[in-house]
């Protein structure tokens, strides 16, 4: 039998847009974009952690997420929490300017593991 504790955390970290980058203007749009695109990289670059994918809802989710809350989300297996909090902390440190991706957007992680079906037992006497 599988040990549990050992196996990786399965993650979910669900990220938003907020009005401040709604509030630039359209030319300074796309600096907040690749430091957007550092910070998935740097996530997919970490190790301990392995992305299962990306999935971004931005063609039925226009403008501020606010209300949805969230615009984009990345499911990945991490080796432990600390490890997912470094990915979150990815938005603290991300540079955008003189400021950091956190002005523009946020993140919150879902933790939990895969999801594992026992196999059936039979009653047998």
């Amino acid at each position: 039998m599988t040990d549990i504790r050992h196996l990786p955390l399965r993650v979910l970290f669900c990220c938003g847009v907020t009005q401040n980058f709604f509030d630039l203007p359209r030319e300074q749009t796309g600096e907040v974009w690749q430091a957007y695109g550092k910070m998935l990289n740097a996530v997919e670059a970490m190790e301990g952690v392995r992305v299962l994918g990306v999935m971004d809802d931005d063609r039925l989710v226009v403008g501020n997420a606010e209300g949805a809350p969230w615009t984009f989300y990345l499911m990945a297996d991490v080796a432990d929490f600390d490890t997912a909090v470094a990915v979150c902390n990815l938005y603290r440190t991300t540079p955008v300017g003189e400021y950091n991706l956190w002005r523009y957007g946020k993140i919150e992680a879902r933790v939990g593991r895969a999801l594992t079906v026992p196999p059936a037992v039979t009653n047998e006497t």
